[in-house]
């Protein structure tokens, strides 16, 4: 696997991408601020993004002239197309490890690490943050689904 520098101007967003992510740019551009550029796009051998898009928006509002990519030149069309939904949907599946959690806070609260625009509350109140969480809705073992790709007829668990 090749990380480049690409430059931004030369590449293209995905016309059909489903997810929405415009709320989540400023917390990606700042913790690219704090933390650097640290995940590569994902771009097929046109330069349009497979995976990446929030990051693309991130850098283009930090008015970065190139960011790191990866080329997805070893996969199909249609792997691209599961791939791009598969990168987004198994997020979902995730859940917080709650007392992890306020533990990991606690301590960055802890040594004063500011988590500002960060998706945090600042101050991080840990005990009141997790008053707020409404924790009904977790699911510890979330519900898979297979779905066919539509192009190749391969079965995709997500």
């Amino acid at each position: 696997m090749k990380i480049e520098e690409i430059k931004l101007a030369d590449i293209t967003p995905y016309e059909e991408n489903p997810r929405k992510n415009d709320n989540a740019v400023e917390y990606v551009a700042e913790s690219i601020k704090k933390f650097g550029f640290k995940v590569p796009l994902v771009i097929d051998a046109n330069g349009v993004i497979v995976t990446g898009h929030t990051r693309y928006k991130a850098a283009q509002q930090l008015k970065l002239k190139t960011v790191p990519c990866i080329r997805a030149t070893d996969l199909t069309p249609e792997q691209i197309k599961a791939f791009r939904l598969a990168d987004n949907k198994v997020a979902e599946f995730a859940s917080w490890d709650f007392e992890l959690l306020q533990g990991e806070l606690q301590e960055l609260e802890g040594m004063n690490f500011d988590l500002t625009n960060l998706g945090f509350d600042a101050p991080v109140d840990a005990d009141k943050f997790f008053e707020e969480i409404d924790v009904s809705n977790t699911v510890d073992e979330p519900e898979k689904k297979t779905i066919k790709c539509p192009h190749c007829g391969e079965e995709i668990e997500v």
